[in-house]
């Protein structure tokens, strides 16, 4: 499977995806690494890797469609089959997302459909729960709403900043999107409706109390 990565910046989730289709035997490859910022780092941690590299800066354009369609239409090119969203600061139209259904993913630090959006560490610290994570979906239109494919649930400590949150759960993402990516490179994965189902999918009845709840 050809995919692309979108970054606007460091890209530690693209980095995550490009250590994963290194390994023989996975079942997708990176094409290309795609950032709307000339100055994001993870260009040349893609450069690195000898992945064809594509700057289109969005302050180069006056609307965001015309932004999408070049983005699109390079994507088109390069024969790609699925775009993984790793960081990537830019709302798409719901024409891009429309003409990429069900082939486009992300990951949202967050157990969505809680703390769509910005801050997210911050609020989940402020709303007082006891577990936040991180989600890999499909997207759809609607900031932050899709298919959810894995996620991964992280108890918040006492002490906890929005940093040591932040910083917990990102080992977390980078478990859950590479696992995610060779889940539907292998056709694993089946969009129905609003739900996404995994076929012969690893289950556990094991479960997690915050506070610890000894037996």
């Amino acid at each position: 499977m050809k995919i692309a990565i979108l970054i606007s910046s460091r890209g530690t989730n693209m980095q995550a995806l490009v250590k994963a289709c290194e390994a023989d035997g996975f079942p997708a490859e990176v094409v290309t690494v795609l950032s709307n910022n000339p100055d994001a780092a993870g260009l040349d941690f893609a450069k690195k890797h000898n992945i064809d590299t594509k700057v289109i800066n969005h302050r180069d354009y006056e609307d965001r469609e015309s932004f999408d369609t070049d983005v699109s239409d390079y994507l088109s090119s390069k024969k790609v089959d699925l775009i993984c969203l790793a960081g990537f600061m830019r709302l798409l139209t719901s024409d891009f997302v429309n003409r990429w259904r069900d082939r486009i993913i992300n990951i949202h630090p967050s157990l969505l459909p809680a703390f769509k959006g910005l801050h997210v560490h911050e609020r989940a610290l402020e709303s007082g729960t006891r577990f936040t994570g991180c989600t890999v979906h499909f997207v759809r239109p609607e900031m932050d709403d899709g298919p959810i494919i894995s996620q991964a649930v992280v108890p918040i400590l006492a002490g906890d900043t929005a940093d040591s949150l932040a910083a917990r759960i990102l080992v977390q993402e980078h478990r859950i999107y590479p696992h995610a990516l060779k889940m539907i490179a292998e056709h694993k994965v089946k969009v129905h409706g609003s739900v996404a189902t995994i076929e012969d999918a690893p289950q556990t009845e094991a479960s997690l109390t915050n506070p610890f709840v000894e037996n």
